[in-house]
């Protein structure tokens, strides 16, 4: 019988000691010259391969600490727990409150996106609006794309709305309609920190005036203010679901044995 000469274990130590190599680098560490003898091996490990750089890095599971975002990078190399570029740049657009536009996204994921969103629309599995003269990237579900594009506006208006707030009768309906639900579609911090911004804008009076216009304590909206001023934006403080203080359990007391005859 022959005796099996490649061991996934070495690939497994050469990624621990490098944290991230590629095929040709994987290739010496296991001495072979094939690629399908790396990618046999590489099937044993929980591995993952860059969506930058045209995937041509690996990492082991293991290595890789993803953070809020989904993303995880070394010597400038990105990973994502999605997997692909197209994959990461779907979910991105899916999961944003106002969609993507390509520069956004560039930004984001540290990568040019243009190609790859091009892509996912033309395999229907994003839709593309034209806002001011660009492309946005929505949900291909009608129903979160259409909230998508009224977040968009509020934040395409957002430069006028301090302007706009110190004379309250030239807001319309519309945007303050618009504005409310954007703000209710943010987490606890992100709607203060939101409402502290347009007061910082407004200047003396402008967290009672931004209290008022959506619906919000005075108070919250100048911590947001003093926040901002701060720079005291750990995103690690912002409550979860099921945060703050447990409710009180009530306890039924036991019987005594003589109640119970």
């Amino acid at each position: 019988m022959r005796t099996e000469s490649f061991h996934a274990d070495d690939l497994a130590k050469a990624l621990r000691r490098s944290k991230i190599a590629t095929m040709p680098e994987l290739k010496r560490a296991l001495g072979t010259e094939v690629d399908v003898t790396v990618f046999r091996k590489l099937k044993q490990l929980a591995y993952r391969t860059s969506y930058s750089h045209r995937g041509s890095y690996y990492t082991l599971d293991e290595t890789a600490h993803f953070g809020q975002d989904g993303l995880w990078s070394f010597q400038s190399v990105w990973f994502s727990r999605r997997g692909t570029l197209l994959d990461t740049a779907q979910a991105f657009v899916e999961n944003s409150s106002a969609g993507h536009f390509a520069e956004e996204l560039d930004h984001l994921l540290h990568v040019g996106t243009k190609e790859p969103l091009l892509r996912l629309v033309q395999h229907e599995r994003v839709a593309r609006e034209p806002v001011d003269g660009l492309y946005l990237y929505c949900s291909l579900n009608p129903v979160l794309r259409k909230r998508q594009l009224l977040a968009r506006h509020v934040l395409q208006a957002e430069p006028t709305l301090a302007s706009s707030l110190v004379k309250p009768e030239v807001v319309s309906d519309e945007l303050k309609a618009a504005i409310v639900l954007f703000s209710s579609m943010l987490d606890e911090k992100q709607r203060r920190l939101y409402a502290g911004l347009e007061s910082l804008k407004l200047g003396y009076g402008g967290d009672q005036r931004m209290a008022e216009f959506i619906g919000m304590d005075p108070h919250t909206v100048a911590k947001g203010r003093r926040e901002l001023l701060e720079q005291d934006l750990a995103i690690d403080r912002i409550r979860k679901a099921g945060g703050g203080r447990k409710p009180l359990e009530k306890k039924r007391p036991k019987s005594s044995p003589e109640s119970k005859n």
